[in-house]
């Protein structure tokens, strides 16, 4: 499994453009090697070449697998830690000044839950005066998903941005695993959902994390599908996207507001002036 051909590589260009609007760029052979070759093993298949010939030649469960496989996301708790102290600081007391009730949350990009339950408990340790959040957390991936539901995390996945502090009071330990405890895991509700594919109906959200997705989409798709979250928002609600990222968003829907070192949107109040304040 050490090579991969040029035709091999536009068809599955093509498949994961068709299948999931990710782009798959050039030079990208060693992460398909990567990612792929695991999924040629468990298939008793010689090669990744051989993978792709029978998911060509129509095997629905390989196709599935495949798609899966190449869409998987970085994630980490508290990734890139500004956010969130944006979100504690600044957007957080916005909403629940401005609606004292449960917040209505989308990660829309979950990947394997870090997001969805660093969000989780941020909301417990900084406002435990506020009701608990609904926090939806989507993604393409069912077997991501999957473990994200379980709330089951490796060291070295803890390792990777949770504070100590957290995982003692949030996690046990079960084995070599450790389990996030249960009130986390009720606050969230994981589904699968193809972001480029149309959306079923939802409730407005008060906060929409849409972070470290968009660079995967084509143009066309990365306008389409920021227009769609800022128009999911309630009125007054947020917008976060990744930091490479800020740039795509549709202007003239949202106002573009600075908290520390984080650039998010906000959807318009009705019937009034915005009053976010850049900090």
């Amino acid at each position: 499994m050490t090579d991969i051909s040029n035709s091999d590589m536009e068809y599955l260009r093509i498949l994961l453009r068709r299948q999931s609007a990710n782009r798959l760029e050039d030079g990208k052979e060693y992460l398909v090697l990567a990612r792929l070759g695991p999924v040629a093993t468990r298939a008793n298949l010689a090669s990744v070449s051989d993978l792709l010939a029978a998911v060509r030649a129509g095997n629905q469960l390989l196709r599935s697998e495949v798609v899966e496989a190449m869409t998987i996301n970085e994630t980490s708790f508290f990734r890139d830690t500004h956010p969130f102290t944006a979100l504690r600081d600044g957007i957080i007391p916005d909403l629940l000044a401005a609606r004292p009730r449960s917040l209505n949350i989308w990660c829309a990009a979950a990947s394997t839950g870090q997001e969805p339950y660093s969000l989780a408990m941020l909301m417990y340790d900084d406002f435990p005066q506020a009701p608990p959040p609904r926090i939806l957390a989507t993604d393409l991936n069912r077997t991501v998903l999957a473990k994200a539901q379980d709330g089951d995390y490796t060291q070295l996945e803890v390792n990777r941005g949770l504070p100590a502090k957290a995982l003692v009071a949030h996690f046990t330990q079960h084995g070599r695993a450790w389990r996030i405890d249960g009130r986390f895991r009720r606050m969230v509700t994981f589904r699968a959902l193809n972001l480029a594919d149309p959306w079923p109906a939802m409730p407005p959200f008060d906060l929409i994390l849409l972070r470290n997705v968009l660079i995967y989409f084509d143009e066309a798709t990365r306008a389409d599908v920021t227009a769609r979250a800022l128009r999911a928002l309630r009125p007054g609600g947020y917008l976060m996207l990744g930091s490479a990222e800020t740039s795509l968003a549709t202007s003239g829907l949202a106002e573009r507001v600075v908290i520390g070192r984080t650039l998010c949107f906000r959807a318009p109040v009705e019937g009034a002036r915005s009053d976010a304040r850049a900090r």
